[in-house]
């Protein structure tokens, strides 16, 4: 009996060491397999710019109040203001994790649970200087990252119709001379790239942005940057350009990164290829710049279930490296959603909360007095 137990013992050490090495070797592979819906695409039915009329549509914005408004929360220490200098309107990253479908649908509970804990960890940043619009939308599936499928395109395509929605209802509601921030993370970077070529890089509405927040997700100063309509921020009081960032721990390991951006094509039609991205280092609120970790003015550390955190001052430093990643000198302890290559992705806005805030409250202050 003993002898049995040793072998299953070891042939479940063997098939962890295997499972190991096969997730090292072929991990787009093996997130592909799990996540990659199988299910035909079925195109959602559109959604009018009306229908963000409706307060239900948003997780944020002026009407919804107290603990119902995710975006209103703050760690110890900051409150959220009650004269709001500026319009965020602000887009969450991708939530849904589920391979049922390629677009989540909004009644999904977990999808949209875990877009409102991104909202207390991203969009509370700018909860100091103005009013936080963050829709609900259609998201694409995580799966639709890890295919080259025209399914996962699509899949895009119809959450971008969402985004566009709203924000054009957000345009209409907010006063006409309101200055204006646009931000998100991940998959809402991606749209905000969508919507700055459509929408943001026409006068006059280009001239009321304070700021552009695409987080998350890869911008090449080559192809890209002249499509969007702003410059990126060389200064820290610098207003009406662009900040981009990708959080990555020592030593980094970006090759899936990579790999897809020198594959893809630009904005201009040309291949990005090794053209650098834009990285605008959050502690000092300058491209390509590099600070040491006693510039960091507060981490927002989560607990575990990332509903809460604390804010923890001088955690980790923060470098632009040639290629447009941020480094972080080291491995931080965040938490368990430490993506595979040290990317910490997921922790893009809390490895900087107080520093973001502060930068949003500079460049509000610099854009009010031009």
């Amino acid at each position: 009996m003993a002898r049995k137990f040793l072998y299953l013992i070891a042939t479940i050490i063997f098939l962890l060491v295997a499972a190991f090495a096969l997730y090292r070797l072929f991990p787009q592979q093996i997130f592909a397999a799990a996540f990659v819906p199988s299910t035909e695409f079925v195109k959602p039915e559109a959604v009018e710019t009306s229908a963000y009329a409706d307060q239900k549509m948003w997780f944020s914005r002026p009407e919804i109040t107290g603990s119902d408004n995710p975006a209103l929360w703050t760690p110890e220490g900051f409150e959220p203001t009650d004269a709001p200098k500026v319009a965020v309107f602000y887009v969450h990253p991708t939530s849904y994790m589920k391979r049922e479908l390629w677009n989540a649908p909004l009644g999904d509970q977990e999808s949209q649970d875990r877009a409102r804990i991104f909202l207390r960890s991203q969009a509370s940043v700018f909860n100091g200087i103005g009013q936080i619009w963050a829709p609900r939308y259609r998201q694409a599936a995580i799966g639709a990252f890890l295919t080259d499928k025209p399914e996962a395109q699509m899949a895009f395509d119809a959450a971008y119709s969402d985004v566009l929605a709203a924000f054009d209802e957000f345009i209409a509601e907010i006063p006409e001379d309101m200055p204006i921030i646009i931000a998100g993370h991940s998959q809402g970077a991606l749209h905000l790239t969508t919507l700055m070529r459509q929408r943001v890089v026409t006068r006059p509405l280009a001239d009321r942005i304070v700021a552009a927040y695409v987080i998350g997700w890869p911008v090449s100063l080559t192809t890209d940057l002249l499509a969007l309509g702003l410059p990126p921020c060389t200064d820290p009081d610098q207003a009406n350009c662009m900040l981009g960032w990708q959080s990555f721990g020592e030593p980094a390991e970006p090759d899936l990164i990579l790999s897809v951006y020198d594959a893809s094509v630009g904005f201009d039609g040309t291949l990005r290829g090794t053209t650098p991205m834009l990285c605008v280092n959050p502690l000092t609120g300058v491209m390509g710049d590099e600070a040491t970790a006693d510039r960091n003015l507060g981490t927002l550390v989560p607990n575990e279930e990332l509903t809460d955190g604390v804010i923890t001052p001088g955690v980790v430093p923060a470098r632009c490296d040639d290629r447009g990643l941020l480094l972080l000198g080291g491995e931080p302890q965040m938490g368990n959603y430490v993506l595979p290559g040290n990317n910490y992705h997921v922790y893009d806005y809390p490895l900087f909360w107080v520093n973001v805030r502060a930068d949003a409250e500079r460049r509000v202050k610099a854009f009010l007095v031009r």
